[in-house]
């Protein structure tokens, strides 16, 4: 088998629409696992059982279901009981709070790493809980759970294939149709390719993060 650059040149418009739609799906749902990932981690230090029960069973429930099964129910069966998404909108919600259920995990190991000491000086000085939250134990978390969030989003971009399953064509589903219609396999190296040229030097950027971070404490 040879390679056409004929072939991978008819591929390239659908390949860049593809990305437009890896991009968008990894960065919106970035947002929304970053977020929620951390509602979720000060909910589960809430001292109220109504609170910190019903969030840590429905992370552990999220966590433990194939991100698939997760991505049909949000498509298929959440439209019966209320308004329909579109499948790049319901693709987005579903890495994010996939995702989420993890970074949970990273930032509750960051908030519990912040020394003892951090808190009792908070509540020496009688900040009101929301500013030590946010002036005193966040700052502090978040910078030790940088690299690990980084991670998250390479895992993220790897699984984002999945969103072609219910038609958001991202990268890969796009090589996927225009194989199946050509009978070629130039859009599966070309799509192969752009993952590694995205992947890696994010990888890169982590570690060199890690690093400085890890200077600088």
């Amino acid at each position: 088998m040879t390679w056409d650059w004929e072939v991978a040149g008819d591929f390239l418009p659908r390949f860049w629409d593809g990305v437009l739609v890896t991009l968008q799906a990894l960065a919106l749902g970035s947002l929304i696992a970053f977020s929620l990932g951390l509602v979720w981690a000060m909910a589960q230090r809430s001292g109220h059982r109504a609170v910190r029960w019903p969030v840590s069973a429905f992370t552990e429930f999220v966590r433990n279901t194939p991100l698939l099964v997760q991505l049909f129910f949000l498509f298929y069966v959440v439209p019966e009981w209320g308004p329909s998404l579109s499948p790049l909108t319901t693709g987005i919600i579903g890495l994010g709070l996939h995702y989420s259920t993890y970074t949970a995990e990273v930032y509750r190991a960051g908030i519990g790493g912040v020394p003892a000491g951090q808190w009792e000086a908070a509540t020496a000085l009688s900040l009101p809980r929301v500013r030590t939250w946010r002036a005193v134990i966040l700052p502090q978390a978040i910078r030790r759970v940088l690299p690990a969030l980084g991670n998250y989003v390479i895992a993220m971009l790897k699984d984002s294939p999945m969103i072609g399953i219910i038609g958001a064509l991202e990268m890969f589903g796009e090589a996927e149709g225009f194989s199946n219609e050509t009978f070629t396999t130039e859009a599966y190296t070309i799509v192969g390719l752009a993952f590694i040229l995205i992947a890696y030097p994010a990888s890169l950027l982590i570690r060199l993060l890690e690093r400085r971070l890890a200077l600088t404490s």
